[in-house]
């Protein structure tokens, strides 16, 4: 979905670029040392999370609570490329997507942790924004199932829109589909370029596996 209106169901790129050390100071700190946990975007847009803030530019992200509940959550994260086969091959079915993109975009969206949280708030595997559950038919984003269900019901949507053109429905996954139409072709925006390239790649390998 949009830029503006989503923020693309899963920004994965931000994600893992300053999301790691938050997910770090949840699995690898003991819980009860974390406090608060603040964040602070940089010039470039890089998200920075610390418990310790030094610059009056860091802001409240997650209340000690919310972590608590966030690290248990993680704790209990069990998962690799073979463990949602079955899921994919019924969202497969179900929705006339091939099994292997749907695995490159599980993939390159959250390394296939269902617990995964971006600093936008996108959830899950396939990273679904709080606002699109409704319309995905989601109403726990953390269940594997219902995600992998929700994720590849949009990604088939996209690729219905753009005429089975699998890089422009890719770049609606990523930027939102009125960026695709804005730029009538992939937006110039380094993120989702990469993106793209990512799940081609991921795509290419599960599909000859």
């Amino acid at each position: 979905m949009k830029r503006a209106e989503k923020n693309k169901i899963g920004n994965s790129s931000r994600f893992w670029g300053g999301s790691v050390f938050f997910i770090c100071l949840c699995l690898i700190c003991p819980c009860t040392a974390l406090g608060d946990i603040y964040r602070y975007i940089d010039a470039q847009g890089v998200v920075h999370f610390t418990n310790t803030p030094t610059d009056e530019g860091y802001t409240l992200y997650l209340k000690e609570t919310q972590v608590h509940r966030i690290s248990a959550r993680s704790k209990k994260f069990k998962g690799g490329p073979d463990a949602y086969d079955n899921i994919i091959l019924k969202a497969a079915k179900a929705f006339g997507v091939d099994q292997a993109l749907i695995k490159a975009v599980i993939h390159a969206e959250s390394s296939f942790n269902p617990n995964a949280v971006s600093s936008k708030g996108a959830r899950g595997l396939m990273q679904i924004m709080p606002q699109n559950d409704i319309f995905l038919e989601i109403s726990n984003p953390f269940d594997p199932s219902q995600n992998i269900m929700g994720g590849t019901r949009y990604l088939k949507r996209m690729l219905t829109r753009y005429n089975k053109k699998l890089s422009l429905a890719l770049a609606a996954y990523n930027a939102g589909p009125s960026a695709v139409d804005k730029y009538d072709n992939i937006p110039p925006y380094e993120e989702t370029r990469t993106y793209i390239q990512r799940v081609m790649s991921l795509y290419s390998r599960y599909k000859g596996s």
